[in-house]
């Protein structure tokens, strides 16, 4: 294998393929030599619709515009995401983008909050601006309220996978990525054990320096050819199937997702603007196929678009993401349910890793290791932010599933978490964590764990004072909320343009 690395090879497409091609030919502009291969007889699993804010800066970073996106994804505006009877049955909440309220000093806003319910109680939501704006149907770009005293909205997108793999295609295609039409029959490596080359179906070869693996569940090259172990989580997460159908629209259009709990798993509900992506996500020892199907078309909004289309996934993920000259992104470096909409950021927050630990003269395995280390974390922060759901879950007239993810032993590094929020309402964002704070508390509280304590720095506000400052707060809010226009007039304006 030669030191430079000057040709790299995709094996796939798909949004994972696409974005990986798109932010590699935008970056290294000509200096890399870049081939994509994928089959048209191959579907794409096309299911992560739904997104979270860092998504804009990655169509930022390509030069994207949000009108243009918005308009050839078919994509609607997302909040945050509303968990349904994830507490105790009919019990709402919803994990809201943004900031919530307005921290004083080094005191985080949920601590005055936490200590005016001892003579005064109020919903914490009603000082998220994005939850204001979701529930009502509003949004407009807002950065700042107040004369900026506050943050303003914070959004990402709902939107039709396959039609942004196709935008960013043509994207790629412009900037000079080689396309190969193809199936992938042959893995051939080198003595060293690097991949050397790729032998499609009809004969041809395509050889490169450094190959990425973005062939889905199927892992192509990091898990058939290289033979990469899989941690398996499903003890944690023992979710391992989903059914996923479209349906026509009904109603307003929310910006927000939802996420519903059923009997052995639940629901997602992602509206866009030429329909509705729904999917069950369940666990199949306590719920057979023929029933989640039944379930997931019994809760549909609006009209089946198609029958419903089986998924069977084992969470973890794979325990190096780069071994050798290949690279797995997407859902060949591993899986983790789209309960907080993080497929499609793995797959940014990989490409990003990747780009800055691109190798110049040769692979240094140094760099190869800082790569895997901060996958790993992520894979793991992510996981025990999604089993935190589960795990505190109220669903106490619930067996199977959920008595079994209320009584499992959990990762260490959670229960420290919900330990120190539990006896002191405190919560730290470990370095580069994708979760905020503020995203911690609004689940931990949703969940129903009410903090036996604040932080005494709440203590150096007055009472009298305290309720002005949150009162004060709401009505910021809600003024500002009430001149925005409907999500849908937003969309309408924005596609006029």
């Amino acid at each position: 294998m030669k030191s430079e690395i000057s040709k790299v090879v995709i094996a796939g497409g798909g949004t994972s393929g696409w974005m990986t091609a798109a932010m590699l030919a935008k970056m290294f502009k000509k200096t890399l030599d870049i081939h994509l291969v994928e089959s048209e007889d191959i579907g794409t699993i096309g299911v992560g619709e739904a997104s979270i804010p860092p998504l804009k800066l990655f169509n930022n970073a390509l030069g994207i515009p949000e009108a243009e996106f918005i308009h050839a994804t078919q994509a609607s505006i997302k909040l945050g995401i509303e968990f349904e009877h994830w507490g105790q049955q009919g019990e709402r909440y919803m994990h809201a983008f943004g900031n919530i309220g307005k921290d004083l000093g080094l005191t985080p806003f949920h601590h005055f909050w936490l200590k005016s319910q001892q003579t005064n109680t109020s919903d914490f939501w009603q000082f998220s601006v994005n939850y204001q704006a979701a529930k009502q149907n509003k949004f407009a770009p807002l950065e700042s309220l107040a004369n900026n005293q506050m943050a303003g909205i914070t959004h990402a997108y709902h939107f039709d996978a396959n039609l942004y793999a196709k935008l960013l295609r043509q994207y790629s295609q412009q900037a000079g990525v080689n396309r190969h039409e193809g199936k992938i029959v042959t893995t051939k490596l080198d003595t060293q054990g690097n991949i050397e080359s790729l032998e499609l179906s009809d004969g041809r070869v395509i050889m490169g320096d450094l190959f990425i693996d973005c062939s889905g569940f199927a892992a192509l090259l990091i898990g058939q050819a290289l033979k990469v172990d899989y941690d398996n989580w499903q003890h944690w997460l023992p979710c391992d199937s989903a059914y996923a159908v479209p349906s026509t629209n009904s109603g307003p259009l929310k910006p927000y997702t939802q996420s519903i709990a059923h009997a052995a798993g639940w629901q997602w509900r992602i509206p866009l603007q030429h329909r509705t992506g729904n999917g069950l996500v369940y666990c199949s020892q306590y719920m057979s196929d023929e029933a989640a199907k039944q379930l997931l078309l019994q809760n549909l909004e609006g009209e089946a678009l198609a029958e419903p289309r089986k998924i069977s996934f084992t969470t973890g993920r794979r325990v190096k993401q780069w071994h050798k000259n290949c690279v797995s992104i997407g859902l060949s470096s591993g899986f983790l349910e789209p309960l907080e909409s993080t497929s499609i950021h793995l797959v940014q927050s990989a490409i990003t890793r990747l780009i800055k630990c691109f190798p110049n003269q040769g692979i240094k395995d140094i760099q190869v290791a800082e790569f895997n280390r901060q996958s790993q974390k992520e894979f793991e922060q992510i996981r025990d932010f999604i089993i935190l759901h589960y795990h505190l879950n109220q669903k106490n007239n619930d067996a199977g599933l959920w008595q079994y993810c209320r009584e499992m032993t959990i990762p260490e590094s959670l229960q420290r978490k919900i330990d120190l929020f539990r006896t002191s309402g405190t919560v730290f964002r470990e370095q580069d964590e994708l979760f905020t704070e503020a995203a911690w508390v609004q689940v931990l509280l949703g969940q129903g764990i009410t903090p036996e304590d604040y932080h005494p720095l709440a203590n150096a506000i007055s009472g009298a004072d305290l309720t002005d400052f949150l009162g004060n707060m709401k009505s910021i809010i809600s003024a500002s909320v009430s001149r925005l226009p409907s999500h849908e007039h937003f969309l309408a304006s924005l596609l006029l343009r």
